[in-house]
């Protein structure tokens, strides 16, 4: 028997790194989804403040199995 799989899209931000971001989307993700697989980084942007870099954030869709 075959698996479906559904997308959700979240976004995360770090003060820290794009990777960061990432990590912490990942995270949050799990904490709510069962049988997370995999994610895909489609936007990642930056917010300035005073000409300098303050914060880091991603947009991501996210996989996740569904149950049978």
């Amino acid at each position: 028997m075959g698996s479906v799989a559904r997308i959700t899209n979240i976004s995360a931000r770090s003060e820290t790194s794009f990777d960061d971001a990432v990590r912490v989307g990942i995270a949050r993700a799990n904490q709510t989804l069962r049988n997370v697989s995999g994610a895909w980084v489609k936007d990642q942007k930056v917010e300035i403040r005073d000409g300098e870099i303050v914060a880091y954030q991603v947009a991501m869709e996210v996989t996740f199995v569904l149950d049978d």
